[in-house]
């Protein structure tokens, strides 16, 4: 049985059937072991909601108070960013202090 299937597969049939293994292969594979992915790899509330996504302004008053929040927000970052600067310029100077002394 094995020997005739070994004889009929020479030459262009042998070429044939690597090429349907080749294809058959993979798919069934993928068909056999990746079956349900969805539900075994799906993280729940993984994507924010509509409500909890970003919304675009669209009204000239809208726009106007999304560019004055984005600017006190830079003007903060400013402000504490030189305050930080502040404190390490005089941890440094009470340093330099101390180790003169």
């Amino acid at each position: 049985m094995f020997n005739a299937l070994l004889r009929s597969l020479r030459g262009p049939n042998l070429e044939i059937f690597k090429f349907g293994m080749y294809l058959a292969f993979p798919i069934g594979w993928m068909y056999y072991f990746g079956t349900n992915l969805d539900e075994r790899f799906s993280v729940p509330d993984f994507w924010p909601t509509q409500e909890q996504s970003h919304k675009l302004p669209r009204e000239r008053e809208e726009l106007a108070r999304e560019v004055e929040r984005i600017r006190l927000e830079m003007k903060e970052r400013v402000q504490q960013k030189q305050k930080m600067q502040l404190e390490e310029a005089k941890i440094k100077l009470r340093q330099g202090v101390q180790s003169n002394d």
